[in-house]
């Protein structure tokens, strides 16, 4: 997997690992002294500027910020680190990687990128130890797979990575490309391929804003030894998006991009991810699931990751089973390629107090603004890159895509579940939950007054027959209805059902999927699994899915009946535009299709559309009667004209209708001047005020030392592991035989508290020779989503493994980190965004960066 290292002396093994200082990770949890007990955040405002990475530190220093949450440049950053007043946070907060396109050329071209063998040899012209050490200057840790090395899922496939082999070598790499291109009638004139007499030519979008561009220019370098003519077209976040996802691929205006994805939270158990990262039905592979696009398509994949996600298994080990298949037939297919994970330095003032730091986000997390204040201080102004490009979209359906607009939404919305920063298991945070199942093997009765959204009849209907289901959740949603939306008007259980509503009838009404044909497509098979809901009382709700899940806490949030994000009018109101008038469209594709607006609601012009239907809404007395109306109950909306008028008052305030739940309320909002200010939310009934939710940091594993006598050939052996950390601790291993990536051994280490053992039996090295051999180790935690990966070479000729205790230093390009887990960032949509079901999956996925 990786090339071989320079040996020290003969009959000694080489540690190899790499230390990325975080310097959150090891510290102590400092105490919390709330500013205030008022409800809502500690500081009063929250203030959002931009300000161009190059430019951040000096604007840091002078005091124009208090945080910055766009990761700063490596070089900059350590000058930065030693600036007293200062206080830089880290997190392996990005994945860098790149996505190719697959689509077939028209006839008299040829996409090289169409050959999947050609595809999977971009991966042995990717030197990714040489981007992480230099261009990232060590804070960055090679990354093969959608899961970084610190993932926790990452024990699942560890032995599988390692024998695919996918480190440098550009000579294998050549020899397949040369046989992949001249079977598909190329030739090579001087040493450039050619087609039907014109060159081959790759365009290879490449961003600029951070070492991407470094990194493309690197890569581009390599894709000309290959042969192929690139030409490299510098982008920056809004023109490449839409160049790359926004259009079809058979078009051929990129044939690589390099993609930058960024997480907001730990997942412990991934199902979303892979999805995102591999499967088609998901609407992330190029195509996106938009009707008249060419579409890459796997069956096979999508089967895979279906099941995966829609909890079809019957076991730990078969979900473990089912995630290893599809995670190698996806970096077989390898139309997305990853390069590294990236440590990201965020920089803050020393004195700001309250930050809670998520192990795979840092503090660019869900819980950081809501208790961070600096005292003596009532503002708060974080600066990051952009607060508005062209592609930061604003409605609670198909918006909030890219980072910079989550930046800020997350601070103003409630989830009713979250990933806990730390376990990264799904936990309650606004709604609570109880869960019964009788998974995976049975199933439970739904009740007979059950309903579900009858598209064909147009209202909810009671569940048909014997209905079954493989589990139920009871959420209660009493801590939402006890506080007001920012407009000042109560929230209700009528929020809750037309955001149902809205989710199914998008996906089962023929004419709004049609429209919203993407959205309708990539969410039903999540849709078809809900068999019924069924309203207790004025709070609480039972929802009775086809899921099942090793951990309860992964049922309710699969369950989720909706996030309650967004006013049910203002739901409304969108609805009317895009399926009625048909001036505007909730999705990007959908808009680019039918040539409307892409809603915002920060944007003035279509904030005022949305405030001009709802005063017709008010003006007719126009109720949407029917959706509130269940076979159990009529949910009450007799506030309809009041909701009418206070989000048009909102509006006229405001001139926006981004209207939530959340500690902050936006007050001003301006796109031209990368300006966002946002108020405390201090409602009487708000649930939370500072302190309830604050965890600080957490105490990560670490690999302390690795020890052992000697090591020979037909000889038993042990290799002693020590690690740090909370919870009860574990050690995975794998033994590789680095000339033919084959794994030898793998399994757990045995022992119990910080001391594990990897016991070699004589019959486990009777077979081996006499040189070096790869040990991988990854220490891991119940108590943290986080595995510390860890190499070290083993001498099986008479030598043993040498290590230095406490240190975990090292940069020789090995396979893991030590003190410091990296991971995939993903910002778990479902629990930040969506009216309804229909965005609730997209939980686990990631934001683009």
């Amino acid at each position: 997997m990786y090339r071989r290292p320079r040996m020290a002396g003969r009959g000694f093994a080489i540690v190899l690992s790499l230390v990325l200082a975080l310097s959150f990770l090891v510290s102590p949890v400092a105490a919390y002294t709330p500013p205030h007990s008022k409800p809502g955040p500690a500081a009063d405002k929250l203030i959002f500027k931009a300000f161009n990475v190059d430019i951040a530190p000096a604007a840091l220093q002078k005091g124009e910020m208090d945080m910055y949450i766009y990761s700063l440049k490596t070089l900059a950053a350590q000058e930065l680190a030693k600036v007293q007043g200062i206080k830089m946070y880290q997190a392996p907060a990005t994945s860098i990687g790149l996505i190719l396109n697959p689509s077939p050329a028209l006839s008299g071209q040829f996409n090289p990128f169409s050959v999947k063998a050609i595809r999977y040899a971009i991966n042995q012209v990717l030197d990714r130890n040489y981007i992480a050490q230099q261009i990232y200057q060590g804070s960055a840790l090679p990354m093969y797979s959608h899961l970084s090395s610190g993932d926790y899922d990452y024990r699942v496939i560890s032995s599988m990575v390692y024998e695919m082999n996918l480190g440098y070598q550009p000579e294998q790499a050549k020899t397949t490309v040369t046989a992949e291109m001249q079977k598909a009638g190329c030739t090579l004139v001087s040493n450039k391929w050619q087609y039907q007499g014109k060159p081959v030519e790759l365009k290879f979008i490449v961003r600029t804003e951070d070492e991407r561009r470094v990194v493309g220019d690197t890569i581009a370098a390599e894709l000309d030894k290959l042969g192929f003519t690139t030409r490299i077209i510098y982008q920056q976040f809004a023109q490449a998006i839409n160049m790359v996802y926004a259009q079809d691929p058979a078009l051929l205006q990129w044939h690589l991009y390099t993609e930058g994805w960024s997480k907001g939270g730990a997942d412990k158990y991934d199902s979303g991810l892979i999805n995102q990262m591999y499967a088609p039905w998901l609407g992330n592979m190029p195509g996106w699931q938009e009707q008249g696009f060419w579409q890459y398509q796997n069956a096979t994949l999508d089967d895979l990751g279906k099941k995966v996600y829609t909890g079809t298994f019957a076991s730990t080990s078969q979900r473990d089973d089912l995630y290893r298949q599809m995670t190698k037939l996806a970096m077989e297919e390898a139309v997305r390629l990853w390069v590294v994970t990236a440590v990201n330095n965020f920089a803050a003032k020393s004195t700001m107090d309250g930050v809670t730091q998520d192990i795979a986000a840092g503090p660019r997390s869900l819980l950081t603004l809501r208790d961070a204040y600096v005292p003596n201080q009532s503002t708060l102004t974080i600066g990051n890159q952009w607060v508005w490009t062209e592609r930061s979209t604003w409605n609670p359906v198909g918006g909030f895509g890219d980072v910079y607009s989550s930046d800020i939404w997350r601070n103003m919305v409630d989830p009713p579940l979250y990933s806990h920063p730390f376990t990264g298991l799904p936990a309650a945070y606004r709604a609570s939950y109880t869960v019964e199942t009788a998974g995976p093997s049975s199933t439970l009765a739904v009740p007979a007054d059950a309903f579900r959204w009858d598209a064909d009849k147009g209202k909810f209907a009671t569940v048909a027959g014997a209905t079954r289901a493989t589990s139920k959740v009871t959420f209660d949603y009493s801590k939402y209805f006890q506080s007001k939306w920012h407009n000042g008007q109560q929230i209700e259980m009528a929020d809750l059902i037309y955001a149902i509503y809205q989710s199914f009838d998008m996906v089962y009404n023929k004419n709004k999927s049609a429209i919203e044909f993407a959205a309708a497509t990539t969410t039903k098979p999540v849709l078809d699994t809900f068999k019924g809901f069924k309203i207790l009382d004025a709070n609480r709700i039972e929802v009775y899915v086809d899921y099942w899940h090793f951990v309860p806490d992964y049922i309710a949030s699969y369950a989720v009946p909706a996030s309650l994000t967004t006013p049910w009018e203002i739901l409304a109101a969108m609805d009317n535009i895009v399926f009625d008038k048909r001036q505007g469209a909730y999705s990007d594709t959908a808009a680019a299709r039918f040539n409307v607006d892409w809603l915002s609601t920060v944007n003035k012009s279509h904030a005022l559309r949305i405030r001009t239907v709802l005063s017709g809404f008010k003006d007719a007395g126009t109720v949407p009667n029917l959706i509130f109306d269940t076979p159990q109950t009529r949910v009450s909306f007799s506030s309809a004209p009041a909701r009418y008028q206070a989000s048009m008052d909102f509006y006229d305030s405001y001139s926006h209708l981004a209207i939530s739940n959340g500690p902050f309320k936006l007050v001003r909002f301006d796109s031209a001047a990368q300006y966002a200010e946002l108020d405390a939310f201090r409602d009487p009934g708000y649930p939370f005020k500072p302190g309830d939710k604050y965890l600080g940091a957490a105490q990560l594993v670490d690999i302390k030392n690795v020890t052992s006598g000697k090591l020979e050939p037909g000889k038993a052996a042990e290799i002693t592991v020590e690690l740090t950390g909370t919870g009860t601790l574990a050690v995975d291993y794998s033994l590789v035989d680095p000339a033919t990536s084959k794994v030898l051994k793998s399994g757990q280490a045995q022992g119990s508290g910080t001391r594990f053992t990897v016991a070699l039996s004589a019959a486990d090295t009777q077979n081996l020779k006499q040189g070096i051999y790869y040990l991988y180790l990854l220490g891991s935690s119940d108590a943290v989503s986080q595995v510390t990966e860890r190499r070290v070479d083993v001498d099986m000729a008479g030598g043993g493994v040498i290590t230095v205790p406490g240190d975990n230093g090292g940069n020789s390009g090995g396979g893991g980190g030590g003190g410091i887990s990296p991971m995939l960032i993903v910002i778990p949509i479902a629990l930040l965004v969506g009216g309804g079901l229909v965005f609730m999956i997209l939980k686990g996925a990631k934001t683009k960066k």
